[in-house]
């Protein structure tokens, strides 16, 4: 539940509007004038990548990175954390389940799911040290709100030598911080989907050289999908406090999180010659399979004790895909003279992160199909109200899964630098982060329900007297966890950066050390009551109250080079090689507690070559790029025979591209902006499936992003839209799941009053579109059964409308 003092904030807070909008500097660097949404970013600076405390200018830096302002965020309105990333080219993200569960890849950069290659950063630390983990990558963990003042998302580059050594995606959050006048900012939401949301900030001073932040955002909604019950509800409080120095700044930071979130997976579509739809009475954009009746059930977890009742266990689905965390952290920099610099981030975040959420798996069945497959004849009827359904009629099987992480995180990085000589500078660093978690999983559990929105509870037996299903469920666990999982990474690192005339060169070298250490309870198999008739929880997986220990321990070397020339003062061109590696991390040791020898560091080779430009009239972001992956993981949930399994399998890969991003301003007022990327990902070193596409990304996706802003009688307005194509996917890693290529149109506008008060509108897949993220990536093969196929859509036509006013 959200703490009481959390709340009568948020209730006080009411609604917020963040400051005027202008492209933020790095925390150490003074403040420049406000720019309009639409002004070129040729001054823009980013701290991100690079060890200068001032930062640099964006077209300086030899990498690929993408910025956006707190006013171009919110008028992409994203539906989370994770779905805002939509902005940066070379990013495909799926965030069709709600605001938690995303899965984000970068660039040609393979996995199976979640977000291994993209870490999220607050104020420049990692808000939790593991890039991801199984049921929690890192946006699970964040919340967007009004205290944002920017986003610098930095691809491949110096990424492997600085933080936390991500080789793919940085995604760096930098707070607002205090202002030297009082400000007070509120803004209030409303989404046809049923939210309704209130944010709140306020700046100001404590003394001469310390000023405050304080805000946050609660809200309440039905979710994007027809459940019949709460979909979203919680809130965020962030709190800061800055000190200048005359050689440096101290900020402080405290965030809380309480927010509980839908989780939607694949449902039940129709695939007739590669194209999907909704059958009759099911709209695969805006319902889901659930509904009241399973909000709230009873999973069987162990065998009876003492002769009583089978152990079971409390699944409440309206909790989601949620989390409560504590997070504080502190950013330093201070000038000790003589050319000598120091910088520190610290970051400690502790909470829960829960998901609760039914899982399909297997397609569709008729009532006959089903009695078949489970060994006779015999009867189906609604658990609710004993009606026998007849064999003709469809029904559904899906599982639901019960998983809770407990985790603790400190980071810190530190850096010291010293101008060696004139236009050269060197930085030694330091990183160390610790990591508890204790996972609990309770997966499988599979449910037999009708197959329509909110669906109902089904109940079977055989005529022979076997029972099939306990209040529906038709199996217990299937693929139980108990595990308490340590780490420690220590890293050391050297970078140094040469500025000649219009050439800047850079490298650095890392080096890093991690431990490891797993201590599991292991399962047995068995019928959990004793009864050969009850087959629902025959064959059950259950803890068994012993433990197993592993240990692991690695050390990895990861390095880039980089050179950027400025031709002009508006055009750069760039080149950048580096080696990094994604560490093991808990859920490696799950996947192959009993065969060690298997984990290895998933080492990525990037090669980039860039052109970037920018004046007042366009600019222009070219990226081309070459990576090369051994050693990858590729670990999920499988069902295998009928029954949930941990399936690991090992590849490498390679993928060459070219991303880009840009905009022209041939009138005033009027900008065309175009993002997107085109790519080849192949499979190699990975048996049967090398050759085949990576899966998941397309190949091609492109979205152009026209707006207009002008002077009218109410105030300046704007109006803006974005178009965005989707190129054909693959949703498996053997490319047997067509997940095809499709088109939406978002349209908005917005309008400032006068100086203080200003209103927003957006409509999201104007068009209703029907399109796939996700296939059935839990059934090997082209998942395509008498029609049906397995599918996570995009959330279907929806609109915001935001007021905001500032004092």
């Amino acid at each position: 539940m959200i703490r009481t003092h959390t709340l009568t904030f948020a209730l006080l807070a009411g609604t917020a509007l963040a400051a005027t909008p202008a492209f933020a500097q790095a925390p150490a660097a003074a403040p420049e004038p406000a720019a309009t949404a639409d002004a070129a970013p040729m001054a823009d600076i980013v701290v991100t990548g690079n060890a200068n405390r001032e930062g640099l200018r964006k077209l300086d830096a030899s990498y690929s990175i993408s910025t956006a302002s707190a006013e171009q965020i919110r008028q992409v309105q994203p539906t989370s954390t994770a779905d805002l990333l939509k902005i940066v080219p070379g990013v495909w993200v799926e965030s069709s389940g709600g605001n938690a569960g995303a899965n984000v890849f970068i660039r040609g950069f393979p996995s199976t799911g979640d977000a291994p290659f993209l870490t999220l950063q607050l104020n420049g630390s990692p808000l939790v040290a593991p890039s991801s983990l199984s049921f929690m990558e890192n946006s699970s963990l964040f919340r967007l709100d009004d205290t944002i003042e920017r986003v610098e998302v930095l691809r491949g580059g110096p990424s492997p030598i600085f933080s936390n050594g991500q080789p793919g995606a940085t995604t760096n959050f930098i707070l607002k911080e205090g202002t030297s006048e009082p400000h007070l900012s509120l803004r209030g939401t409303y989404g046809t989907e049923g939210t309704y949301r209130g944010d709140v900030v306020a700046q100001g001073p404590i003394a001469a050289d310390t000023t405050y932040m304080i805000g946050g955002f609660y809200r309440y909604s039905d979710g994007f999908r027809h459940t019949g019950f709460q979909g979203d509800l919680g809130g965020q409080v962030t709190a800061s406090i800055t000190h200048k120095f005359d050689a440096g700044k101290l900020t402080v930071y405290a965030r809380y999180l309480d927010d509980q979130n839908a989780f939607y997976t694949p449902m039940p579509l129709l695939e007739t010659n590669g194209k999907f739809s909704t059958f009759a009475g099911f709209d695969a954009r805006t319902d889901t399979l659930v509904g009241r009746e399973i909000e709230r059930t009873l999973i069987e977890t162990g065998p009876a004790v003492g002769g009583g009742a089978t152990q079971k266990k409390a699944v409440d689905l309206s909790r989601g895909r949620g989390a409560n965390l504590y997070t504080f952290g502190s950013t330093f920099n201070y000038d000790l003279g003589s050319g000598f610099g120091v910088q520190n981030t610290v970051n400690f975040t502790k909470g829960t992160s829960e998901t609760n959420a039914l899982f399909t798996g297997s397609n569709p069945q008729t009532v006959a199909q089903y009695l078949a497959a489970s060994g006779g004849p015999g009867t189906v009827t609604y658990a609710g109200t004993g009606q026998a359904l007849t064999g003709g009629q469809q029904t559904i099987q899906a599982g639901i899964w019960s998983v809770a992480k407990h985790i603790q995180s400190f980071t810190d990085e530190l850096k010291l630098s010293k101008e060696l000589f004139q236009g050269n500078t060197l930085t030694l660093g330091g990183y160390f982060a610790s990591v508890l978690d204790h996972d609990t999983w309770n997966l499988g559990n599979n449910i037999l329900l009708a197959l329509e929105p909110q669906a109902r509870v089904l109940n079977a037996r055989l005529a022979n007297g076997t029972i099939l299903t306990r209040n529906g469920f038709t199996s217990a666990n299937s693929y139980d966890v108990n595990a308490f999982y340590k780490s420690t990474n220590i890293a050391g690192y050297v970078s140094d950066e040469w500025k000649l005339g219009a050439l800047r060169l850079d490298g650095g070298v890392r080096v890093e050390r991690v431990k490891l250490r797993d201590t599991f309870e292991n399962s047995s198999t068995g019928d959990l009551d004793n009864n050969p008739l009850t087959a629902f929880n025959n064959g059950a997986t259950y803890l068994n109250g012993t433990f197993t220990t592993v240990r692991y321990a690695k050390t990895q070397v990861s390095w880039t080079a980089g050179a950027d020339y400025a031709f002009t003062n508006t055009l750069n061109g760039f080149v950048r090689a580096n080696s990094g590696a994604l560490l093991p991390q808990f859920d490696d040791l799950r996947g192959n507690a009993t065969a060690i020898q298997n984990i290895k560091p998933q080492t990525a080779d990037q090669y980039e070559v860039g052109l970037k430009t920018s004046t007042r009239l366009y600019d222009l972001y070219l990226t081309g790029f070459y990576n090369r992956f051994h050693n990858l993981i590729f670990q999920d949930i499988r069902v295998v025979n009928g029954v949930e399994q941990n399936v690991v399998l090992f590849g490498g890969s390679r993928a060459y591209g070219l991303e880009f991003e840009g905009a022209i301003r041939p009138v005033d007022g009027f900008q065309l902006a175009v993002r997107g990327v085109v790519q080849d990902g192949k499979f190699k070193d990975f048996g049967p499936n090398s050759g085949n596409d990576v899966n998941r990304q397309p190949k091609f996706q492109i979205a152009a992003i026209p707006s207009y802003t002008f002077r009218s009688a109410w105030g300046q307005a704007r109006l803006f839209g974005t178009f965005t194509h989707i190129g054909n996917r693959f949703a498996d890693i053997e490319n047997q799941q067509r997940l095809g290529s499709y088109e939406t149109l978002d349209l908005g506008a917005s309008i400032d009053l006068n100086d203080r008060f200003s209103l927003q509108a957006t409509v999201d897949n104007v068009t209703n579109t029907l399109a796939l993220t996700e296939g059935n990536v839990r059934t090997v093969g082209s998942a395509d059964n008498n029609g049906f196929f397995l599918g996570r859509p995009i959330f279907g036509r929806h609109g915001t409308i935001t007021a905001a006013v500032k004092f």
